[in-house]
């Protein structure tokens, strides 16, 4: 596949882009070849296996990789429990809707069992996003392995996770610093193709928009209507929400062609059509898929490659 050839090209760059002191030079596309060779076959059986039960897994475990990835780099820390006086990750605001960490889990614990000590819990999640992707219609691509897994999770930190009520200049913000465009940030906001969203992350939309409008102008008439609906103002259903686009377990393109229609939930959606740049990718992706394929896949690679742990966690028995 086209996409999958792109990969070798892509490593060296990222390790002529970042500073010498980054573990990206630890990354490599044969890591585990002589230690634990099955380990990739192993967690992508851990994945199917789920989503066999549960078709929101692909969602979660693309959601997780980017949570844990943005906060302290993809060190696995959005995995670690609260534990005593500190509040971890999972159990900070934005992340408490993540879920699945059992795929995670169970994939640990079969790799564990044919090479105990040495795949670490982040390319773990690393390798069970990517199948995410590739099991729900969508591109595959190898996974520069080598990350290691951090000790310190701290819930205040997921402040720093990009919000879905974010302007354009906002989300510049906070994916510049880390090392990420803003191509990077259009082609990860495909992302969105897959899962369900909770009325609370497009509530601002649908009432009380601003002062001259209860709803959002730039939401289709009939499309909020309808969000109208699901979630009223004083919305007492607890996992009330909406798909994120109409084919909400398939990785596919629907995402920018919706977005174009007026058709997205978050104002962070929204904010890709406000400059010029940003907007001419969203119209390049809704056109053509293997134009979001490739670029998807670069800026995974990217983001997944962002400084991590110190260590590889090994199960307590």
């Amino acid at each position: 596949m086209e996409v999958a050839n792109i990969v070798e090209v892509l490593v060296l760059t990222l390790v002529l882009m970042f500073p010498v002191s980054s573990p990206v030079y630890a990354l490599s596309l044969n890591y585990y070849d002589q230690t634990c060779p099955k380990a990739e076959t192993t967690i992508t059986d851990a994945v199917k296996k789920a989503m066999k039960n549960d078709q929101t897994v692909p969602a979660a475990l693309l959601r997780m990789h980017f949570h844990d990835c943005f906060i302290r780099g993809c060190d696995a820390s959005v995995l670690l429990k609260s534990v005593g006086k500190n509040t971890a990750e999972k159990d900070g605001p934005p992340n408490i809707s993540l879920h699945a960490f059992y795929v995670i889990d169970n994939a640990k614990k079969a790799v564990e069992s044919l090479c105990p000590g040495v795949v670490s819990c982040a390319d773990i999640l690393a390798l069970a996003a990517r199948d995410a992707v590739a099991l729900s219609g969508g591109p595959t691509w190898n996974v520069p392995k080598g990350r290691k897994d951090g000790r310190i999770s701290k819930a205040t930190e997921t402040r720093q996770l990009p919000a879905p009520t974010f302007n354009i200049s906002q989300l510049q913000q906070s994916f510049s610093q880390r090392g990420l465009s803003m191509d990077d940030l259009v082609a990860l906001s495909g992302g969105h193709t897959l899962g369900f969203s909770h009325c609370s992350s497009f509530q601002n939309r649908i009432h009380s928009f601003n002062s001259t409008h209860d709803v959002d102008p730039s939401l289709h008439p009939s499309f909020a209507a309808s969000l109208r609906s699901t979630c009223p103002l004083h919305n007492k259903v607890k996992n009330a929400g909406a798909t994120m686009d109409s084919s909400s377990t398939s990785f596919d393109n629907t995402y920018y062609k919706l977005l174009l229609q007026g058709r997205s939930l978050f104002s962070s959606d929204q904010a890709l059509l406000t400059t010029p740049k940003t907007k001419a990718l969203v119209s390049k992706f809704a056109s053509s898929k293997d134009e979001f394929e490739k670029a998807f896949v670069k800026s995974m690679i990217k983001m997944s490659s962002i400084n991590g742990g110190q260590e590889v966690r090994v199960l307590k028995p």
